[in-house]
């Protein structure tokens, strides 16, 4: 009696250790729609990259456009390197760097945060089909997505965009900008070296 008992352990023994291998469905799905087992953890926290990021550029552009417009009256200007950068408090009611500032026709206001509004879908939609490794891209494209945001928080808010970066040299001034169109310009750079760059675009899901 006892060794049968004994034998019939012994051969429930494999069973049961191969059963503990052996993910139940629920894990078995878990793991498939977390690419093979990979914690959807960590695919989820770099996600958050395209959230914050923006976030942080819009806080900053307008923290500094709020200490321009209150330190600084308008056309006003404080030497920062002499000869070479002053905070100088200009209305833009074009695009980025002043484009078409000095172009006035119908409802420019309106049309411009409408096309601003359109990029900034299409870079958000371009964005959220990146693959996960694509990081590079993917903080380029946030640090656009923020910048357009912050100038067009001004644009349907005050319908002009704040800039006081005044870099110049001699009598040559660049045009002025601010954070967010320094963020766009970053992005657009980040992206740019991403596309040359052969790397970027090997597959990993080998």
């Amino acid at each position: 009696m006892d060794n049968e008992a004994l034998t019939a352990g012994e051969a429930a023994a494999p069973r049961g250790e191969a059963a503990a291998r052996e993910p139940s469905g629920h894990e078995a799905a878990a793991r498939e729609l977390s690419g093979g087992g990979a914690p959807r953890v960590m695919e989820d926290v770099p996600r958050r990259l395209e959230i914050w990021l923006p976030i942080a550029v819009v806080a900053v552009d307008q923290l500094t456009k709020a200490i321009v417009r209150a330190t600084l009256p308008l056309y006003a200007s404080k030497p920062i390197v002499p000869g070479l950068l002053d905070f100088t408090h200009v209305r833009n009611t074009g695009a980025a760097f002043g484009i078409l500032n000095a172009v006035d026709f119908p409802f420019k206001t309106v049309v411009i945060a409408v096309i601003a509004t359109a990029a900034l879908i299409g870079v958000g939609l371009y964005a959220a089909s990146l693959a996960h490794h694509q990081l590079v891209a993917r903080i380029g494209l946030a640090l656009i997505i923020g910048g357009a945001a912050g100038n067009l928080l001004d644009r349907v808010v005050a319908g002009s965009v704040v800039d006081f970066v005044d870099v110049y040299w001699r009598t040559y001034h660049f045009w002025a900008f601010n954070v967010a169109d320094s963020a766009i310009t970053i992005g657009v750079a980040i992206m740019i070296l991403d596309m040359l760059d052969p790397r970027a675009h090997v597959s990993k899901t080998a």
